[in-house]
């Protein structure tokens, strides 16, 4: 990764004023962790090229990574009205699935992106709208398992669960999904058809086991953050705050701060601390 961002800075110092190449030498810091240049990267194609969403769309993810959702949420707006009108287009991947197939475009980015922030902000009202519009227009499984995860999960929120189950009925096992594997079986346990020990093989919470094998590849470790989140999340819907807690907790002791699973599952105990009784002076 590092060979490949000293690649992309060279091809932009060649043709400094070409969209493409600023964009990939954002995306690159950022795939190495360097969220805070990347930021100051796109905010350079921000100011050089206001009317091309797909720098706001990428400092928007990116504020969602530094824990910044009002920024997030500002940037991914203003994306939204830039695209009105537009033809969508295919987002190529910087780290490529096993078939090299990208899955998502720049409007189930913006879309997906905006739902994610307003839904870590508490604004499932938000969400939900964000994330009926990257629906519509996802075109592939991988996206709409993505995005009915979420969709689902925001319902739920909402307390409008006949609608969240009538929603993920959609979902079946023999789906063409080539790399959102975990929010795929995230919704087949929404469905009942897999158990939370399928996403997390454990044995029994309470008595102080951990998810198996968090020192795994970063991969390993992104689809734990993912399942972690979903299976902790799922237990909270049931009413079991002591075992969502335990697992977000697992989460959170993990490596992949970036994954989304991460993010969440640290917006969720921060939730339950905001809300948990204070003791009477």
């Amino acid at each position: 990764m590092e060979i490949q961002l000293k690649a992309a800075i060279a091809e932009l110092e060649s043709d400094p004023y070409n969209p493409d190449k600023l964009i990939w030498v954002g995306r690159r810091q950022a795939y190495l962790g360097l969220f805070e240049e990347s930021i100051k990267t796109f905010s350079r194609g921000v100011e050089r090229f206001p009317t091309d969403a797909r720098f706001l769309r990428h400092r928007g993810h990116r504020w969602i990574t530094l824990r910044k959702f009002d920024n997030a949420v500002k940037d991914l707006e203003l994306a939204t009205r830039l695209i009105v009108g537009s033809e969508d287009q295919i987002e190529p991947d910087g780290q490529p699935n096993a078939a090299g197939v990208p899955s998502s475009t720049l409007h189930t980015n913006i879309w997906y992106h905006l739902g994610l922030a307003q839904f870590l902000k508490g604004d499932f009202e938000g969400a939900l709208v964000a994330y009926e519009r990257c629906l519509a227009a996802s075109a592939n499984d991988d996206m709409r398992v993505a995005t009915l995860d979420w969709q689902y999960m925001t319902l739920c929120r909402l307390e409008r669960r006949e609608q969240a189950e009538a929603l993920i009925a959609q979902i079946t096992p023999e789906m063409k999904i080539l790399e959102n594997h975990a929010y795929h079986r995230r919704l087949l346990m929404y469905q009942g058809v897999l158990q939370p020990a399928d996403l997390l093989p454990r044995q029994d919470h309470h008595d102080g086991d951990k998810i198996a094998d968090l020192a795994g590849d970063a991969q390993r470790d992104i689809e734990l953050a993912t399942n972690g989140f979903g299976v902790g999340h799922w237990y909270l819907l049931q009413g079991d705050k002591q075992q969502a807690r335990e697992i977000f907790e697992e989460v959170v002791s993990g490596k992949s701060r970036a994954a989304f699973g991460f993010i969440a599952a640290e917006v969720e105990l921060q939730r339950m601390e905001d809300h948990a009784p204070r003791p009477r002076p």
